[in-house]
C-alpha cells in the first residue's frame, strides 16, 4: 500500500487499531484479525495504534510502552501483516523516529495547533493525519493545514472526531466535512472518540460506543473518506478508551454496511 494517499483520494479507507498498544501479542492478534478482513473485502486499512497516550485524564493511566518499545512492536506488526501503520507523535522531538516505522504521523487533537509538532511532522515527508480540536471551527483547520504546506509537504489528512459541547459531552457537526473537503484534502471520520465522554468517569473518560455504528453510517453518507475506529477483543478490558472501542468480533459487519453506503451514495450523486 505504497500508494495510500492516492488510494484515499479515490476509495473509502479505514483506519482501525486498538487505541494504546497493551503489548505486542494482543496488537499483534488484532492486527491479524484486521488484515483479514482488509483482505476479505479488498479495502485500504491502515493500522492504528499508540506507543505513548500523553493526555490521559489520570496520572496513574496506562500510557502504553515508550517511544522505543512501542515502535519496535509497531514494526513488527507491519513486517507480519504487511499493514501500513499510523500512531500519534505528542512532541516534535518524536517526528523523525517515528517515521522511520511508520507511514503515517498523526497529530492529537489536543495538539493541533502547536507548530513546532506541526512542522516536525511535515518534514519527515510522510502523511500527516491532524485530528480537529475539540475545541476548533472546521474552517480553522485552514491555518492548521497552511503550517504543514511551508514544508512542501502537501501529503495531509484532517479527522472530525466532534466538537465540545458543554461538560464531558461532544457533538457532531457533519457540515465540517464539506468545510474540511474544500481544503483540498482527504477527510476522515473518528467515529469512535465521537462518542467519548471526555473525563466522564472522573479518572477516565466514558463513552457510548453503542452510537458509532449510526456516527460511522451518517459520516460515509456526508462524504467522509475514511473511517478512524479503535477497536478491541474486550472493549470494556481494554487499557484505554475501552467505553469507546468497537468490538472485534462486530467490525466487518459494520465495514460492510459502511461500503454499501458508500457505494449507493456514489450510484445516486447528481450530475
Amino acid at each position: 500500500m505504497s500508494d495510500i494517499f492516492t488510494r484515499s483520494q479515490k476509495e473509502l479507507f479505514f483506519i482501525l487499531g486498538p487505541c494504546v498498544l497493551e503489548g505486542l501479542e494482543p496488537a499483534m492478534e488484532i492486527a491479524c484479525t484486521i488484515a483479514e478482513i482488509s483482505n476479505d473485502l479488498k479495502i485500504p486499512v491502515i493500522f492504528k495504534s499508540s506507543f505513548d497516550k500523553a493526555n490521559r485524564t489520570s496520572v496513574t493511566s496506562f500510557r502504553g510502552p515508550g517511544l522505543k518499545q512501542g515502535l519496535e512492536w509497531l514494526s513488527s506488526i507491519k513486517d507480519k501483516t504487511g499493514l501500513p501503520l499510523i500512531t500519534d507523535i505528542h512532541s516534535p522531538d518524536q517526528a523523525e523516529t517515528a517515521a522511520e516505522v511508520v507511514d503515517i504521523i498523526q497529530v492529537p487533537a489536543f495538539l493541533c495547533r502547536q507548530t513546532d509538532i506541526l512542522l516536525a511532522a511535515a518534514a519527515t515527508g510522510k502523511i500527516i493525519n491532524v485530528k480537529k480540536g475539540q475545541f476548533l471551527a472546521p474552517w480553522d483547520m485552514a491555518q492548521v493545514v497552511s503550517k504543514i504546506r511551508t514544508h512542501g509537504n502537501h501529503r495531509i489528512w484532517l479527522t472530525e472526531r466532534g466538537s465540545i459541547f458543554g461538560y464531558n459531552n461532544l457533538v457532531v457537526d457533519f457540515r465540517s466535512f464539506p468545510v474540511m473537503k474544500d481544503l483540498g484534502y482527504p477527510v476522515i471520520f473518528d467515529a469512535t472518540h465521537s462518542v467519548q465522554i471526555p473525563g466522564g468517569k472522573g479518572v477516565s473518560s466514558g463513552g457510548q460506543r453503542e452510537f458509532v455504528p449510526v456516527l460511522a453510517r451518517a459520516s460515509v453518507a456526508a462524504g467522509t473518506d475514511g473511517v478512524f475506529m479503535e477497536v478491541h477483543p474486550f472493549p470494556d478490558q481494554a487499557l484505554c478508551d475501552g467505553p469507546n472501542s468497537w468490538p472485534l468480533d462486530k467490525l466487518k459487519p459494520l465495514l460492510k454496511k459502511l461500503l454499501e453506503i458508500r457505494l449507493s451514495s456514489n450510484g445516486h450523486e447528481p450530475s
